[in-house]
Formats: C-alpha cells, sequence, structure tokens
C-alpha cells in the first residue's frame, strides 16, 4: 500500500537549482580562465579549473534529477531515484580529480619557481567570485534544505568549498602582492588542493550509503517504529526495514495483529499508521509496505532471510 509515491513537476526546485549552478560556474569559468592564464596564478588557475568542473558537474546533475523525477515503469518499478545516489558519487570523485590536479600545479609551481604577474586583476576576479559564489551558495542550501536531495547537497557543499578556497586564493595573491613571495601562491593552491579532496568524501560516503540501502536515519527508524508499535489493535511488529534513493524513503514492516481480524479492519489499521509515517516527512515520497503476521514469525523470517528455512512438504 504506496503512500503519496512520486510526484514530478515541469521544473522542479531542484532541476531549476542546476540551471542556476551551471549558469553562475560557467561565468565564473570565463573570468577566472582568462586572468588565471594571464597572470601565472596557479592559485587563480586552480580555482578556474574547479569552476569549470563545477560546470560540467552541476549540468550533469540537471540530467540526473530529470531522470531520477521519471515515474516508475514496467522496468524500473522503483523508479530511478538512485541516479542521484550515482550523479552524487561521479561529482566526488571528479572534485578528488581536480584536487589532485591543482596539487600537481602547485608542486610544479613551487619547483620550477614560476612568477605572478597582474594580481590586482586578480584580486579584482576573486573578489566577484566570491560575492557571486556566496549567493549561490545561499540559494542551494535554502533548495537542499527544502528538498533533502542529495544532488542539491552536493552541490551546495562542493559550492561551499569553492568559496572557502577562493577565499584562501585571495589571501595566497594578496600576501604575495606585499611580500613579492611568489611561493605563498604555491603554497595555498597545495592547501586548496588537499581540503577539495578532503571535502569530496561526504559526497561519495553520502552517495554510496544510498547506493549500499543503508537505513533512514536513527531518530527516524525510532520514530517509525513508534508509530507501528503504539496502535492502539497492534500486538507488536517486527522485520522493520528502511532506505532511501534520495526522492522517496521506502519502509516495510511485519504488523502482528489479532487471528481473527478481517483484511478489511487490517487494511484500515495499515492506513492509519501508513499516514502517520508520511507526516514525519511530508516533504519525500513513501513507499510503505506493511505485512499482516497473526502471531510473531520474526524467526522464521530470520532464517529466511538467511536462507535457512526449509519448508515442509505433507508425506505423500
Amino acid at each position: 500500500m504506496p503512500a503519496k509515491l512520486f510526484t514530478t513537476t515541469p521544473m522542479s526546485p531542484q532541476k531549476r537549482a542546476t540551471v542556476v549552478s551551471t549558469s553562475v560556474a560557467a561565468l565564473l569559468t570565463v573570468f577566472k580562465l582568462l586572468v588565471g592564464i594571464a597572470s601565472g596564478s596557479v592559485a587563480v588557475l586552480a580555482s578556474a579549473i574547479d569552476s569549470t568542473l563545477d560546470m560540467a558537474v552541476s549540468l550533469f546533475n540537471f540530467f540526473a534529477i530529470q531522470k531520477a523525477e521519471e515515474r516508475p515503469n514496467e522496468r524500473f518499478q522503483y523508479g530511478k531515484g538512485k541516479i542521484q545516489a550515482i550523479a552524487g558519487v561521479i561529482e566526488g570523485t571528479v572534485i578528488t580529480l581536480s584536487g589532485l590536479y591543482i596539487i600537481y600545479e602547485a608542486l610544479k609551481k613551487l619547483f620550477q619557481g614560476n612568477t605572478t604577474t597582474y594580481i590586482g586583476s586578480s584580486v579584482l576576479v576573486m573578489l566577484f567570485s566570491i560575492a557571486v559564489t556566496w549567493a549561490l551558495v545561499r540559494y542551494l542550501l535554502r533548495i537542499a534544505e527544502a528538498t533533502d536531495n542529495i544532488v542539491i547537497k552536493s552541490d551546495a557543499l562542493h559550492y561551499k568549498t569553492d568559496l572557502l578556497s577562493n577565499g584562501a586564493v585571495l589571501l595566497a595573491l594578496l600576501l604575495v602582492w606585499i611580500t613579492g613571495w611568489d611561493w605563498l601562491d604555491a603554497l595555498f593552491g597545495f592547501g586548496i588542493g588537499i581540503y577539495i579532496i578532503y571535502s569530496a568524501y561526504a559526497i561519495i560516503h553520502e552517495g554510496t550509503m544510498i547506493l549500499l540501502d543503508e537505513a533512514l536515519p536513527g531518530h527516524m527508524v525510532a520514530a517509525i517504529g513508534e508509530i507501528i508499535g503504539s496502535h492502539p489493535k497492534s500486538n507488536g511488529y517486527h522485520w522493520l526495514k528502511t532506505r532511501t534513493d534520495s526522492n522517496a524513503n521506502y519502509v516495510e514492516f511485519h504488523l502482528v495483529l489479532e487471528p481473527q481480524m478481517t483484511l478489511e479492519e487490517a487494511h484500515h489499521i495499515a492506513e492509519e499508521i501508513e499516514d502517520r509515517i508520511v507526516r514525519l516527512d511530508p516533504s519525500k515520497g513513501w513507499a510503505i509496505t506493511p505485512h499482516f503476521d497473526p502471531h510473531d514469525d520474526e524467526h522464521i523470517n530470520e532464517l529466511m532471510f538467511a536462507g535457512e528455512y526449509e519448508t515442509k512438504t505433507p508425506d505423500a
């Protein structure tokens, strides 16, 4: 008995967010590349490369969300919500690779001793980048909070990382301008690369956990268990299983009821329980599947799951 399952809109907030982030990343890429190449600043060039990857990833995220919002069909009966987790893992991997490249460029400049020029122009570009990225992060965080979408959360996280790295680039440029020590630019670029790799781990981890069907957060599982067990006509429950694909939450459980109860009564009880569960997070789709038991047979379920349950057939 699924409840409130999968809804689509012509342009959902999360899709709109990816369009905005792609456009912003494209704008920043152009400015940073022009100044980074002209100035020879490894920190600015690193930031430009990061913005280029941001643009590609945000564009990929748009198509990932579009696919994830497609309604279930005969072939994909649970929908394609997990494509967003795949996108998150890919995004985290791309960010990691960009961090490694930035580290490579920083080390190359450190050992070759290249000079940074056009520092004034570089500072202006980074100030502009910080202002635009700050506005984008605020917008993405608001959409992520409203939708709890892993793709938008990933986008918000890595643009937040960009905001911090842009600040580090600006500081590096100012220090080079004041001291004349070009190695500071390389040192900050190296630090930015390390931080980018570190931040990517959270994105990869969350996406991987969704792909592995990790249970809903502990407080949510406890609340669901309380709703099932506290129904006045419930004699207990077992085999409660939960997972999410970021778009929808999935809940399965075995509900113990009186053996003499009619199917219609059991159905009505399940609907009451489902309505309360859905209210825990109305922003998500829910697919809730109850199973009715006349007594607690959890041990049999455990054996069946482990492949150790032997069915008995009457003697011939």
